[in-house]
């Protein structure tokens, strides 16, 4: 049977981000692509299915006993691979594959993640798997983390998303001391920025080209300088637009995980508004659906970096409620500069901050739809070359002995 490209670290398409990622990767390489999933039920729900082969990962919850014997091996032996090779099966069994992509994204940025990151890098180098870190964003305050750095260097090549990421990528790599083969290091656009959008029938309710598309994220909560003000801010704002413009206001969801869902600051926005007949609630959708709505509207505001990115390259003036290097670095890319179009989390201290920020992308609107128009087609022919060089590691390694 002929090998496969693996893809892994791909927690499932309810987070319709990181399906996007997937969705554009798949299209833009030629070979075919095996996808490990935490949650493959999703990817075959959504947009991934004609897309590449998804193995779903075997999750010890759902075995408890093979938790425990796994547990009991791994404190015996010292083996802390086991675990994901127990959860990636097959994958890892013999020789290994060419070439396997982590996808990156923001997995890099939550502490949940680093641990299950590092393991799994290191059991397919155990393999004979040469890696990828593709389209990721890392907070430069990590590279201080000695195992972190050390996890980092095992890739073959990091492409980061946004030049924040690579100038500390860059430094890490630049600084090493080791006499062995230091990761190259890349920087392209993520790769959603060439994801397709798929234009369905609108709501009642939606005014296309004149409406303005809401996304906020429960896990900004978790960055607030004070509890509430995210929530405050978001109703400060839809009041603003209900008294001081004649838009409509579409609230758009982008990740639906049940720990983890848009969908529930969605409604609570919704419900507080519905009355006045100006606001609707987007129902969820693929990646490339959503795209097709967010697209469809005349301004956006969004948490979530995938909703902003399908408003970005949708060419849609977008302001950015962002709590990480990830935001002000694709901002900073597009425009030069984060200010304006990034207001973080964190800086919110009064809801007429958002409010404030909104008012200046409006008075900027026409200027931002230009600069974007102007730049989009470039910024996305530089995604695609996260494909070539995929590509290109392909063929190189597939006709290399493992290592």
């Amino acid at each position: 049977m002929k090998e496969k490209l693996v893809m892994y670290m791909h927690a499932g398409s309810g987070n319709h981000g990181c399906e996007a990622i997937v969705n554009s990767i798949c299209r833009m390489i030629k070979e075919p692509v095996r996808l490990i999933s935490y949650r493959g039920d999703e990817d075959r729900k959504y947009s991934l299915a004609g897309l590449c082969e998804i193995i779903s990962e075997r999750r010890f919850e759902d075995h408890r006993l093979a938790h425990i014997l796994y547990y009991g091996y791994r404190k015996m032996t010292g083996d802390r691979e086991s675990f994901i090779r127990y959860r990636y099966g097959d994958v890892l069994k013999g020789a290994g594959v060419p070439l396997a992509i982590s996808i990156g994204g923001d997995n890099y940025c939550y502490e949940n993640m680093l641990e299950d990151l590092r393991l799994a890098n290191s059991a397919f180098h155990q393999s004979g798997t040469r890696t990828i870190l593709l389209g990721c964003s890392v907070e430069p305050d990590l590279l201080s983390r000695k195992e972190i750095v050390r996890d980092l260097m095992k890739y073959h090549t990091i492409i980061a998303r946004e030049s924040i990421t690579f100038e500390a990528l860059k430094k890490m790599a630049d600084s090493s001391e080791r006499e062995e083969e230091v990761p190259r290091i890349l920087c392209f656009p993520d790769p959603a920025f060439t994801l397709p959008s798929k234009t369905l029938p609108l709501p009642e309710g939606f005014a296309e080209g004149n409406t303005a598309g809401i996304n906020v994220s429960p896990m900004i909560r978790d960055h607030e300088s004070r509890a509430g003000i995210t929530m405050e801010s978001y109703r400060a704002l839809i009041s603003y637009m209900i008294e001081q413009t004649d838009m409509q206001i579409a609230l758009i969801p982008h990740v639906v995980w049940e720990r983890n869902d848009d969908r529930r600051p969605v409604h609570e926005l919704y419900e507080a508004f519905k009355d006045t007949g100006r606001v609707v609630e987007i129902a969820d959708g693929s990646c490339e659906e959503l795209k097709g709505v967010i697209g469809r509207c005349r301004l956006f505001v969004g948490a979530r970096t995938h909703a902003t990115i399908a408003a970005y390259s949708s060419l849609v003036p977008t302001l950015v409620v962002g709590y990480s290097v990830k935001a002000r670095g694709i901002a900073r890319d597009l425009f030069g500069t984060e200010e304006h179009y990034v207001i973080p989390v964190q800086s919110l201290k009064e809801p007429e901050d958002l409010v404030n920020g909104f008012q200046w992308l409006l008075a900027h609107e026409k200027e931002q739809r230009r600069h974007l128009t102007e730049v989009m087609p470039g910024y996305r022919k530089r995604a695609y070359e996260t494909g070539k060089e995929v590509d290109r590691l392909w063929e190189e390694f597939s006709r290399q002995p493992k290592i």
